[in-house]
């Protein structure tokens, strides 16, 4: 069995959330993508007609480093067997990561054995989402698919303070050293903007960098840099990539600019017409702000009891009250929030933890942890009330719980259907062995919305 044609890309995300908005930014620019929640086989892939990219939506982002050399290594040897021209280790466009939890330090060095790197391409970049890299610093937009203010990352209010991965550096050259002795390089901003970027840039390559990192600032800058991955593929084997959907957005620009792809507008009808049901493990202020706007408009609020969860031996038997609960709400015409917590100031948060020392885990187990657990938990709530309920669509917000909630879910693919915020596009849900099948499924990181997102996402009809 064979491939139709050459996968023009492949990527693993990070988390699920990250995931879903590199399939956007591939969709747009006109590559059918089907991401997929483990490695595909060949088989799996050839089901999919006239499929251009694939990705897998992983959960490396809030694992040890034994547990990323354990689920990256077999993950990149089995991209690296279907043979696509690029393979990108897709990050979160605020980089979140550490020395010891999701260290993208540690991804870089496992990608660049399996695909025998001579340099690795660093692009973090996604102006769309509101970040911007210059001069090596990354800046963030608060929130996305909103107005809000651009902050350097180390003064970001969120991601400096984020509780898994803060970020304490936004020079990307000085946070990568801190997880790894592979050297960065930097191909500027002024040197991006120069009429012909090729020819600075093989100069900096004949540096002898171990990973280049490539600033940009505009949308104008993408299709420069896909030009410069795609003139640098080496022969009989991939170019190993790591960064944010910008790499899959300057790829696909240039795609389009060389006539391989072109950029998508029509999309699928995607009209509902029941409540939908949110499973959140977010602690971002802006999922904080997202969940009070839709507490104070009609929504059912619903927090689970997260020390009950961890202390429990029958998980189930605790979610039960609250699945029960979702159920009601939703047939009575309610639209329901189910939530681990709502900002980093919850209590829930420190009641679990001290939990969780008790039982003598180190704070790098605790994370890992959290995500494991609780995400298993809103998986099992969707999939238990969308069993019993007329529920068309499920939105998933949080990055480090998504992963596990997905798979929590019986999800085994998401396909996009529609965009809707940028980063979190309306995708279609394969999932044969669960009532999730067919469903309309949003996954949303901390960072994307405007406050009053639900009022979008609960929308019934398809023009946003």
């Amino acid at each position: 069995m064979t491939l139709q044609k050459e996968l023009l890309l492949a990527f693993y995300g990070d988390d699920f959330t990250g995931s879903t908005d590199a399939l956007e930014s591939l969709s747009r620019s006109g590559a059918r993508t089907v991401l997929f929640i483990e490695p595909p086989t060949l088989q799996q892939v050839c089901q999919y007609e006239g499929l251009q990219a694939i990705g897998i939506a992983g959960l490396s982002r809030s694992l040890s480093l034994a547990d990323m050399e354990r689920e990256l290594q077999p993950t990149f040897e089995a991209l690296q067997a279907l043979s696509p021209r690029h393979v990108h280790y897709k990050v979160c466009s605020t980089f979140d990561s550490s020395p010891s939890i999701g260290s993208i330090g540690k991804a870089l060095e496992i990608g660049a054995e399996v695909f025998q790197s001579s340099w690795v391409p660093i692009l973090v970049a996604a102006p769309s989402l509101g970040r911007y890299c210059t001069f090596g610093n990354l800046f963030a937009r608060m929130g996305i698919g909103s107005q809000g203010v651009i902050h350097r990352l180390d003064r970001h209010p969120s991601m400096s303070v984020h509780p898994i991965t803060p970020a304490h550096e936004s020079d990307l050259r000085l946070h990568l050293a801190q997880q790894t002795e592979r050297t960065t390089g930097l191909f500027d901003i002024l040197q991006i903007e120069q009429p012909e970027p090729s020819v600075p840039f093989q100069e900096v390559l004949q540096k002898g960098f171990d990973n280049i990192l490539f600033d940009a600032l505009y949308d104008h800058h993408l299709p420069r840099i896909g030009k410069l991955l795609e003139e640098n593929v080496p022969s009989h084997r991939p170019l190993f990539s790591v960064g944010s959907s910008g790499v899959g957005s300057a790829l696909g620009a240039y795609w389009q600019q060389t006539g391989q792809l072109q950029a998508r507008t029509d999309w699928e009808s995607v009209d509902i017409d029941t409540p939908i049901l949110v499973i959140s493990g977010s602690c971002s202020p802006v999922s904080a702000r997202q969940i009070a706007w839709a507490e104070q408009h009609g929504f059912a609020s619903l927090g689970i009891d997260t020390a009950a969860v961890v202390e429990a031996e029958n998980t189930l038997e605790v979610l039960e009250i609250i699945i029960q609960e979702a159920i009601q709400k939703i047939r009575q015409g309610q639209s329901a929030i189910v939530h681990t917590s709502k900002d980093n100031q919850d209590p829930r948060i420190a009641q679990t933890n001290a939990i969780f020392e008790q039982k003598g885990l180190t704070p790098a187990e605790i994370r890992s942890q959290t995500g494991l657990i609780f995400g298993n938990a809103l998986g099992t709530v969707a999939r238990e009330v969308v069993a019993q309920t007329n529920v068309q669509r499920v939105v998933v917000a949080g990055g480090d719980t998504s992963s596990y909630a997905a798979r929590a879910m019986g999800i085994e693919a998401v396909e996009m259907l529609a965009p809707l915020t940028p980063g979190a596009p309306i995708c279609v849900a394969h999932a044969p062995s669960s009532t999730l099948d067919g469903k309309q499924v949003i996954f949303k990181g901390g960072q994307v919305g405007a406050e009053n997102y639900y009022e979008y996402v609960s929308c019934r009809g398809k023009d946003f």
